[in-house]
């Protein structure tokens, strides 16, 4: 680039060929400073080769002037020349080469010793989570070698989920294992309803929160908001416990007990079920034999939110308290709605026009998207620049994650500013790029967190992310980069207990009084105690 800028605009200058001195200088301060990855000694070498050729010319200038038509073909050869280089700073980490594992052919054994071995070095959250690779190994590695002798694919599948599950990251998934369609292993342990879903309160009470008209569980007298004392002969603790079935790795423990009170009443079909109630206003102990029947999975179907291609992703409206509410479903473009952060925007915008007294956004629910976006939209509601996150990769040349500086996003203020009050409501289905704007936000004194739970906790980047094909054709895939805060800390995914995302600031109880507005009656919970928070 330099040798072709000189070329192309400019004229035997002495003081240009000043410039790769400098560049010496400065790759040297970055080597003493420890930026030592392949590619930074690549730039370190060129410097120092340009440096080399072009040090005579300091002290005698090249007199033959250039030829009008070589200086032309020169200026062209500079722009074509410099196209993929911004395009590679642009882009720089979002196409890094993050080579696909193919184990298929392996043994199970050897296919997960291969796995575990290549996430110990690459997985972004291994120390953050303080993962212990080998007893990993030790612990999971005998089972694949059961299934292995015993040529049964179905505990090999069944160990290869338990294994990824135990990193609780709701990013890593087994992307072909079709749950709902043709997985055998699913229908068979979890393919039977008895026509019930539940969930438990804070106090360890479990109770029904979905009844479906005419199941079994409906025709022996299970009415919504009875409380579940035993389950399959077990104390409903106890049965709590041995749930382990849910779509995606649960992260936190708000996830994790979400999950099981959905998996709770699943079987295989054909079980029979005893079980303990109590309905609601009534003393009395039943005891009653359920049978799980092929219900098509309407319970967890019901229970698992699903979003619309045609429901645009923001939304907005002022409610009768004159407060504004802005529903955000997903940070991505929808098939109504191409840019969401000038929507955004504009019913910020009436909402000031309107004087309204305070802003509640949803974000229950939302699966996340475009950290980009993400990071627009913030700008709404701060009159400063600052940082959104850096993100760092591993670098497989140097062996260490290291921060991708084109990568880096700051928050921008907008030309619409919103000072006033923020209730952000949030759930355990508020993941990945949905947690950024509570991320972001959470500290700010006009700002106010609120939700039964905290996020998801799987705030991790996926944008090239590791990938390994594995026996029986399963394709498994993990993030490959990690989201730090502006002290370049790890934010937003939950550690190896399973504390994390943003916790709120107000946290709703999930209590008898809760349940009843919530479930039985209807009632937006969390959105009521948004408004008694923006009174306050």
């Amino acid at each position: 680039m330099f040798v072709l800028l000189g070329y192309a605009f400019l004229k035997n200058h002495r003081w240009f060929y000043f410039i790769p001195v400098a560049g010496v200088l400065i790759a040297v301060i970055s080597l003493i400073t420890g930026d030592d990855s392949i590619l930074a000694l690549l730039i370190y070498s060129s410097t120092a080769i340009l440096f080399l050729c072009t040090v005579r010319r300091i002290f005698k200038p090249a007199i033959k002037p250039l030829s009008p038509k070589f200086q032309t073909v020169m200026v062209i050869v500079f722009v074509l020349g410099s196209l993929p280089t911004l395009l590679a700073l642009t882009i720089a980490g979002e196409v890094r080469y993050n080579p696909v594992s193919d184990l298929s052919h392996k043994s199970y054994t050897q296919a997960f010793n291969a796995m575990n071995e290549r996430l110990s070095t690459e997985y972004p959250f291994g120390d953050w989570k303080q993962i212990d690779w080998e007893a990993k190994k030790n612990k999971y590695g005998p089972i694949f070698r059961q299934a292995e002798i015993n040529q049964d694919p179905n505990l090999y599948y069944k160990t290869l989920r338990d294994y990824l599950f135990s990193f609780r990251d709701g990013h890593i998934q087994i992307v072909n294992e079709h749950l709902y369609d043709d997985n055998s292993v699913f229908k068979h342990e979890v393919g039977g309803g008895v026509g019930i879903s539940t969930i438990q309160l804070d106090d360890g009470k479990v109770l029904v929160s979905l009844l479906i008209p005419g199941s079994p569980a409906d025709q022996c007298g299970i009415k919504p908001g009875a409380e579940i004392i035993s389950w399959a002969g077990k104390d409903v603790q106890k049965a709590l416990d041995g749930v382990s079935w849910s779509e995606n790795p649960p992260a936190t423990e708000g996830d994790r007990i979400q999950n099981q009170g959905r998996f709770l009443a699943r079987a295989p079909v054909g079980q029979n079920i005893q079980v303990k109630f109590r309905n609601q206003d009534d003393p009395a102990v039943i005891t009653a034999t359920l049978t799980a029947y092929d219900d098509q999975y309407e319970t967890l179907k019901k229970t698992r939110v699903k979003l619309k291609k045609e429901d645009p992703p923001v939304e907005g409206q002022i409610l009768k308290e004159k407060y504004g509410y802005v529903k955000i479903r997903y940070y991505l473009p929808g098939t109504k709605q191409s840019d969401p952060a000038k929507a955004l925007e504009d019913i910020i915008k009436e909402f000031q026009e309107k004087l309204v007294k305070g802003i509640i956004i949803d974000l229950r629910d939302n699966p996340g998207g475009d950290d980009d976006l993400v990071a627009q939209m913030a700008g709404l509601f701060v009159n400063g620049k600052r940082i959104f996150e850096y993100v760092s990769y591993y670098n497989r040349n140097t062996g260490r994650f290291e921060i991708n500086r084109a990568e880096t996003r700051t928050v921008q203020p907008s030309r619409v500013y919103f000072p006033g009050k923020i209730a952000i409501l949030i759930n355990h289905n508020t993941a990945s790029s949905g947690e950024g704007l509570p991320l972001f936000l959470q500290g700010m004194p006009n700002v106010k967190i609120i939700g039964f739970t905290s996020t998801n906790g799987s705030f991790g980047v996926v944008s090239a992310p590791i990938e390994m094909n594995m026996p029986e054709g399963y394709v498994v895939r993990f993030p490959d980069g990690r989201s730090l805060d502006q002290n370049q800390q790890i934010q937003g995914d939950s550690d190896e207990r399973g504390h994390g995302g943003v916790t709120p600031d107000i946290k709703v109880p999930m209590n008898g009084q809760t349940f009843k507005m919530k479930v039985i009656e209807g009632q937006d919970v969390e959105l009521n105690y948004a408004l008694a928070s923006l009174n306050d």
